[in-house]
């Protein structure tokens, strides 16, 4: 369930504020609760891998470009190259600020839960809500070790894309392009593995998103 605009206007000074408990509470208000919170900030941070893997993907391609370079503005395809690895660190920032809002709110959510949980005085319901809070625990540990993993492989990248645009940056021409291929293949298999890991996490957060939709 997206939050709508109405609502997001409404409270939007207490989420810049950075009073997470103020801005879930105005949120219950309106209607939307942690569980609703969480699965969209999970939907927002799987949408967030899917674009850094095109981003990633991108700034590959415009390297490969730049690295086959064979006459024409050399200058042109390094900027070129150069604004692809700025938009994937752009991207790769985003993940990371998407998947530590998916973990203030899940510790958020299940903090309530136990604490609701602790006042139900019927035993049965009091093991039955527990047993599903365990599950669902279990479920978004695995989802979110998925999504670190995944992430874990985005600076190393970059890092590299970096060192060979500073590197360009002051030696612009044919003989410092070759000096660089070698590192080519390094970055092809290393951004193959990480669009690997951010599949498994994607998946994941599908799974995570059903379930919790299905215990709605």
């Amino acid at each position: 369930m997206k939050i709508g605009l109405a609502a997001t206007l409404a409270i939007g000074t207490l989420s810049i504020s950075g009073c997470q408990t103020a801005y879930y509470g105005a949120m219950e208000k309106v209607g939307y609760h942690k569980r609703d919170i969480m699965v969209d900030r999970v939907q927002d941070a799987k949408e967030s891998q899917e674009e850094a893997q095109q981003q990633f993907s991108s700034a590959l391609e415009e390297m490969q470009a730049l690295l086959a370079f064979d006459g024409g503005d050399l200058e042109k395809a390094y900027n070129k190259a150069k604004d692809e690895y700025e938009s994937a660190q752009s991207a790769a920032d985003d993940v990371s600020n998407r998947i530590t809002k998916v973990e203030d709110v899940a510790e958020a959510l299940f903090e309530e839960w136990q604490s609701e949980i602790d006042e139900i005085s019927k035993a049965s319901l009091r093991r039955n809500s527990t047993t599903k809070l365990k599950e669902t625990q279990r479920s978004y540990q695995s989802l979110v070790k998925s999504m670190r993993r995944a992430e874990a492989k985005m600076p190393p990248i970059l890092t590299a894309m970096k060192d060979n645009m500073l590197y360009l940056k002051h030696n612009l021409n044919a003989q410092a392009i070759g000096a660089i291929k070698g590192e080519f293949t390094n970055l092809q298999t290393d951004i193959s593995s990480l669009i690997k890991e951010m599949n498994k996490s994607i998946a994941e957060s599908n799974k995570f998103i059903e379930s919790m939709e299905a215990g709605t």
